[in-house]
C-alpha cells in the first residue's frame, strides 16, 4: 500500500498538462482544476490505503451454512490503467461458505477497495476472488463483472453500447457445473430479490 505522504503532488502536474493540451492554466475556469483533480484522484484512487483482508477479517462470523450466498448487482466505478478513464458496471459476487461466513457489507466494500485502484477488469475481477478465497476460505467463490469502458467508448473504436464481461471462478464454481450454473441463473434473475 502506498503512503500518502511519499507521493508526489499531483496538481503542478495537472497543471502541466492542462499546459500540453493547449490550454493556459492560468485562465478563471481552470485555476483550481489542478486541486481539484489532485483531490478527485485521491479519491478515486484511496483503494490503495486500504487492505482488502483486514476489511473481510472484521466481520469474518462462524456460522453453520452450506449453501451458495451471493450478493450481486455491486455498483462499481473504476479507472482504467491504460488511459485513465473510468469504467463503470456490476459485481456479482458468490461463495460456498466453509464454517465461516463474512457480514454482507463486506463483499461491496472489497469491491470498492480494488475497484478504487487503477485497474483493468481482468485483473479486479481475479483480485475479488482471490481475497474472498485467502481470507474467507470457502469451498468456492464466483465473480463476474459486467463493465462499460470509457476508452472503448469516447476513443479508439468509439463504440457506445458495448459492454466486457470478466469472471473468476475458484474451488466449486470452477469444479462443479451445477454450483457455477446456479450461480449463473441467481446472477441472471432479474425480477427482483
Amino acid at each position: 500500500m502506498a503512503n500518502d505522504s511519499k507521493r508526489p503532488d499531483i496538481a503542478p502536474l495537472v497543471r502541466e498538462i492542462l499546459a500540453g493540451v493547449g490550454e493556459d492554466p492560468d485562465r478563471e475556469g481552470l485555476k483550481k482544476t489542478p486541486e481539484r483533480v489532485e483531490k478527485a484522484m485521491k479519491f478515486l484512487t484511496r483503494g490503495y490505503e486500504q487492505d482488502p483482508c483486514e476489511i473481510l477479517n472484521a466481520a469474518l462470523f462462524t456460522v453453520t451454512y452450506d449453501e451458495m450466498v451471493v450478493v450481486k448487482d455491486i455498483d462499481l466505478y473504476s479507472l482504467c490503467e491504460h488511459h485513465l478513464l473510468p469504467f463503470h458496471g456490476k459485481a456479482h459476487v458468490a461463495y460456498l461458505p466453509n464454517g465461516k461466513v463474512v457480514g454482507l457489507s463486506k463483499i461491496p466494500r472489497l469491491v470498492d477497495i480494488y475497484a478504487r485502484r487503477l485497474q483493468v477488469q481482468e485483473r479486479l475481477t481475479v483480485e475479488i476472488a482471490e481475497a474472498i478465497q485467502k481470507t474467507v476460505k470457502p469451498r468456492g467463490v464466483g465473480v463476474i463483472i459486467e463493465a462499460e469502458h470509457f476508452c472503448m467508448m469516447m476513443r479508439g473504436v468509439e463504440k457506445q453500447h458495448s459492454g466486457a464481461v470478466t469472471s473468476a471462478m475458484l474451488g466449486g464454481f470452477r469444479t462443479c457445473k451445477e454450483t457455477r450454473d446456479e450461480f449463473l441463473a441467481l446472477v441472471n434473475h432479474r425480477n427482483g430479490l
